[in-house]
């Protein structure tokens, strides 16, 4: 039996049915002394430093860790849950952690680095384990703004590093107490050997890897990512399925078109190779998101066999309901971390919140950036940003950031801007993606989902000119949509611009390109990849 600490940390539910889907029962702490009675404890962690350590203290699970790590019984931390074992962070000044091991949390700050790191990075191993038995070096996920610093306090601490920016504690172990800063429920085949092992044999470690020099071990590097969208949406008869379509236009002759079932293509996706797979809920139903129980049971059922990070879109806002009765955005977001999210796109409300900000200057803790920022941490939110093109003669034709373009507009204009849409684009906004994106980034977005209504079905390939405009303006990770048509287009976008990530939908859906053949040319190429 498997005890897991769930204490409101975001997506719990990945962690739980990676156990079951190992073969092992699961069940939760119900109260501060069923963390020392466990066999085997699991004590996960997503979001804010300081909420984490908040909700510990609440719910009287402070000394209990204490305790339990003091008696050396099994004990594995995930990622929030390795920095709580620390004495503090820069994220919480004055908030304390667990104090277990010496050293402090800080914030990545390196001047050409997208902070939160996002993506699937390698593992400097220095000490033996047998939770690392059978692990060959794979990349896993990661997923954060905060990291553990090395000093000769912690080192006899130190399971794993890896390199982002700087060299950091990615896994640490004492006799029977290990975590990790990545996720190894969100890291594929290789993250549930590792888990395995756990749950299995234990984790006590003694020694250093024999024959590994360690300070001298080659740089991890982190891949680029490739991510699967699913447009999901009612068809006409009522059923959900997954649609695409054409400068936002999902219907084929009168009729919304049905590439295939939500539950089974994510699967189809996760054995292909997928780095990433998003949802995006573009149907009518998304209007009432707490009695969205489609949606929430695609979740479900998708997370019970893909392991590999999700997000989801589609009426995360705050709305009252046909009752009467209000829910906030972080409302909302919740009950999808509950049902298998790891990450919340935002869309029209995004652009609102930007537009309200621009204007007065003022951080309310109001918005659906801030609410879910706060709770959950900046990695949990996506902006997923629908542009289009604007042209004008010249800069001083308009107040909006522009640039001068390769491909001039149908009266020959040299430059442009891009107008941010709303309602899934069908209608603009005074506000530009450059000002967009800074102002949702400085509201605590993590990552910006960069469409382009103009590419949108083309199958020209990416904007080039539009990514690199918003990777100028903004340090957070950068998802590169929007007209891949071939596998040349992925590798074309990693060489000229500088995204962690690329996303596509139909020629994935449709099998004009298969997955796993633009994963092979980016081997060939020398991109790194997972």
């Amino acid at each position: 039996m498997i005890t897991l600490l769930d204490y409101g940390a975001g997506n719990v539910r990945s962690v739980r049915n990676a156990i079951r889907k190992l073969g092992f029962e699961v069940r939760d702490v119900e109260r501060p002394d069923d963390i020392l009675s466990a066999e085997k404890l699991i004590f996960p962690g997503v979001g804010n430093f300081g909420v984490v350590m908040e909700r510990l203290q609440q719910k009287g699970y402070i000394e209990p860790l204490r305790q339990r790590i003091k008696e050396n019984k099994p004990l594995l931390g995930i990622c929030v849950a390795l920095q709580a074992l620390f004495e503090g962070s820069e994220e919480a000044p004055g908030v304390a952690g667990l104090g277990i091991i010496p050293g402090q949390i800080k914030r990545f700050s390196h001047p050409r680095l997208s902070v939160p790191q996002i993506g699937w990075n390698g593992l400097k191993i220095h000490k033996h384990s047998e939770i690392f038995s059978g692990y060959k070096g794979e990349k896993l996920y990661f997923v954060h703004s905060f990291y553990a610093t090395i000093t000769d306090e912690n080192r006899e601490w130190i399971l794993a590093t890896t390199d982002y920016g700087n060299e950091y504690i990615s896994g640490v172990a004492r006799g029977n107490v290990t975590a990790f800063q990545f996720h190894p429920e969100k890291s594929g085949v290789a993250g549930l050997n590792i888990l395995h092992n756990f749950l299995k044999n234990g984790a006590e470690e003694d020694q250093p890897v024999s024959g590994l020099p360690l300070p001298d071990k080659k740089p991890t590097r982190i891949a680029k990512r490739i991510i699967a969208c699913l447009d999901v949406r009612t068809n006409d008869a009522g059923d959900l399925v997954v649609t695409k379509g054409d400068q936002y236009d999902v219907r084929e002759k009168g009729a919304v078109r049905n590439l295939s079932l939500p539950v089974e293509l994510a699967r189809r996706y996760y054995e292909e190779g997928a780095d990433e797979i998003t949802f995006l809920n573009i149907t009518g139903f998304r209007d009432f998101p707490m009695q969205d129980q489609p949606m929430l049971e695609i979740l479900k059922r998708t997370s019970e066999n893909v392991f590999v990070p999700l997000t989801i879109g589609g009426g995360i806002r705050e709305f009252t309901d046909s009752e009467g009765k209000s829910y906030s955005a972080l409302d909302v977001a919740s009950a999808y971390f509950r049902s298998g999210a790891d990450k919340i796109s935002i869309g029209s409300d995004a652009v609102y919140a930007a537009e309200q900000y621009r204007h007065d200057g003022r951080k309310t803790g109001k918005t659906s950036i801030e609410q879910i920022s706060i709770v959950y941490g900046a990695q949990a939110v996506v902006i997923s940003v629908d542009p289009r093109r604007v042209y004008v003669n010249s800069p001083d034709d308009t107040p909006r950031n522009t640039i001068k373009t390769k491909y001039p507009g149908p009266k020959g204009e040299a430059y442009c801007w891009y107008q941010c849409t709303v309602k899934g684009g069908r209608e603009g906004r005074n506000i530009d993606v450059v000002e967009l994106v800074q102002a949702c980034a400085e509201l605590g977005a993590g990552e910006i989902l960069l469409n382009c209504i103009d590419k949108d079905g083309t199958n020209s390939g990416f904007d080039i000119e539009l990514i690199n405009h918003v990777r100028r303006a903004v340090s957070i990770p950068l998802i590169a949509s929007s007209g891949a048509g071939s596998s040349a287009h992925f590798i074309e976008v990693f060489a000229e611009t500088d995204v962690e990530a690329a996303l596509a939908a139909g020629i994935f859906h449709r099998k004009e390109v298969p997955l796993a053949e633009v994963k092979n040319l980016m081997r060939k190429k020398g991109i790194e990849t997972r």
